[in-house]
C-alpha cells in the first residue's frame, strides 16, 4: 500500500469511528445533545475530519457541574463502577464505567505492561492507592489479565512495601514516582539494594524530569517507564513510553488525540508544544467529546524505532493551569526544572515558596543540593533562572534529604502570599 493510502485509509477510520462516537452521544447522552442544539450542529454536518476542530470542548468544569451522573450517556443499569479523580476541591469528578469500558481498559493497562516487557512470569507489586481512586485497581487488572502474580500493597507503609518486596521477591513496582523516590531512598538506606529482585518499574500520576528518573533507576536498580492516564478518560494506561524512551506511545484505537494552543484553541501541528485534548471514542458510560487534559506536551505521528503503531506524546512538561505570577512574570514549575537540570551538583527534589517580604512578592527556591553551602552556586542558579524564566528567585541550598517525600503526589508549589 503507497503512503498516500495509508494515511488516506487511517483517515478513513478515524472519520468513521468518530462519525459513529457523534451519533452515539447525540442520542444517549443529555449532556451532549444539549451542548450541540446551543450550537446548532447536526451530526450529518460532520463530513471530513477538517470538521472535527469545530466541535464544543469538555472541560473538568462541565464534569464537576454534571455531578453525579449528568454524564451518563448509556442506560444506569449498564453501570458496574464508580471511580472518582483525585485531587479536585469541591465537588468531584464521578466517572461511571460500563462493563465494556472496564474491558477496554484491561486491554490497554495489559498493553501497557507488555511495552515495558513485563512477563506472565513477573510479579508486580502495586502502591498506588485503591478505592475511587483508578491507579491501584486499573494495574492490577492489566498485570491479571497479562497472567502476573500481582501482589497489591496499596500505598504507604514503607516497612511493609519493602518486607513483602524481599520475601516475595517482587520484579515490577508501579508507583508514584515520589513514592518510588522514597522507597529507593529507604532501601539504600538500609542497605538492601543488593537483595531486591526489581526489574521494571512503572511510574506515573505526576510529572518527573529527567534527573529523578535517572535517581530511581540507580537507587532500585530498575529501568523504569512513565505511563499516562487520567481517571476522567480511563485512568492509568492509556500510554506508556518504550524502551526507546522518546514518547509516550498513546492509543489511538481506542481514543483521538489532539495538541491544542491553550489561548486560541486552535489545533497544533505535529511537534508543537500546546495542550492535550483527548476524545474518548469507543467509551460507554461517559464518552468524553474534545476533554481538555490541561496537560502540556506535542504529539508525533512517525513511526518510532521500536516499531509501534500508536503515535508518541512528550512526556509532559507542566499543566496550562499550573502557572504561578511572581512580580507581573508568568512562570511554570517546568521552567525551573529545566534550569535545574543544567546543574550537576542538584538533586531531583526542590520546592517553590512564594510569599511577601516587606510589602513585596518573594519567591524562594529550595532545592537538595551536593554542595548546600556553596553560596556561589545559589547565586549561579539564580541568575540563570532570572535569565531563563525572567523572575527573580532567592535560592535556598538544602542538604540531601532535608525536603519531605511523599507517598503519593509532591507538592512543588506553596503560594503562602494570601496568609501574609
Amino acid at each position: 500500500m503507497r503512503v498516500e493510502e495509508k494515511e488516506k485509509s487511517v483517515e478513513s477510520l478515524e472519520f468513521e469511528n468518530i462519525k459513529s462516537f457523534l451519533k452515539n452521544i447525540a442520542e444517549n447522552s443529555p449532556f451532549y445533545r444539549k451542548k450541540f442544539r446551543e450550537i446548532g450542529f447536526e451530526v450529518n454536518d460532520f463530513k471530513s475530519m477538517d470538521d472535527f476542530s469545530k466541535l464544543p470542548f469538555t472541560t473538568k468544569e462541565d464534569l464537576r457541574d454534571a455531578y453525579p451522573l449528568g454524564m451518563l450517556a448509556c442506560p444506569e443499569e449498564k453501570i458496574v463502577r464508580i471511580h472518582s479523580s483525585s485531587g479536585t476541591t469541591g465537588k468531584p469528578v464521578i466517572i461511571p464505567y460500563t462493563q465494556k469500558d472496564i474491558d477496554d481498559w484491561k486491554i490497554m493497562m495489559k498493553r501497557c505492561y507488555e511495552i515495558a516487557g513485563v512477563k506472565p512470569t513477573d510479579r508486580v507489586q502495586i502502591t498506588p492507592g485503591y478505592g475511587l481512586w483508578t491507579a491501584g485497581i486499573g494495574f492490577q487488572l492489566g498485570a491479571e489479565l497479562l497472567g502476573a502474580m500481582t501482589i497489591p500493597t496499596g500505598p504507604g507503609n514503607t516497612d511493609r512495601q519493602i518486607e513483602m518486596m524481599l520475601n516475595l521477591k517482587s520484579t515490577v513496582l508501579t508507583s508514584t514516582s515520589s513514592y518510588a523516590l522514597l522507597l529507593g531512598e529507604e532501601i539504600e538506606r538500609r542497605g538492601l539494594r543488593e537483595d531486591i529482585s526489581l526489574r521494571i518499574g512503572i511510574i506515573g500520576s505526576e510529572r518527573w524530569g529527567d534527573r529523578m528518573r535517572k535517581r530511581i533507576e540507580e537507587l532500585l536498580n530498575i529501568e523504569s517507564f512513565d505511563i499516562y492516564g487520567l481517571t476522567e478518560i480511563y485512568g492509568p494506561g492509556i500510554g506508556l513510553d518504550c524502551k526507546y524512551h522518546n514518547g509516550i506511545h498513546v492509543f489511538d484505537d481506542f481514543m483521538y488525540f489532539e495538541v491544542i494552543d491553550p489561548d486560541t484553541l486552535e489545533v497544533l501541528p505535529d511537534g508543537a508544544r500546546g495542550e492535550l485534548v483527548i476524545t474518548t471514542f469507543k467509551k460507554e458510560g461517559a464518552p468524553l467529546l474534545r476533554f481538555r487534559t490541561r496537560d502540556i506536551t506535542s504529539i508525533n505521528h512517525e513511526l518510532c524505532e521500536c516499531g509501534l503503531k500508536y503515535p508518541r506524546i512528550e512526556r509532559l512538561t507542566g499543566r496550562s493551569d499550573d502557572m504561578f505570577k511572581i512580580k507581573g512574570v508568568n512562570c511554570f514549575p517546568a521552567q525551573i526544572e529545566i534550569v535545574l537540570r543544567e546543574f550537576d551538583e542538584l538533586f531531583s527534589e526542590y520546592q517553590i515558596i512564594l510569599d511577601r517580604f516587606e510589602g513585596k512578592d518573594r519567591a524562594i527556591l529550595k532545592v537538595e543540593c551536593s554542595e548546600p553551602d556553596n553560596t556561589n552556586l545559589s547565586k549561579k542558579i539564580s541568575r540563570r533562572i532570572k535569565d531563563r524564566v525572567g523572575a527573580t528567585f532567592d535560592v535556598e541550598l538544602l542538604t540531601f534529604g532535608a525536603l519531605p517525600r511523599s507517598e503519593k503526589k509532591t507538592k512543588r508549589v506553596f503560594d503562602l502570599r494570601d496568609e501574609v
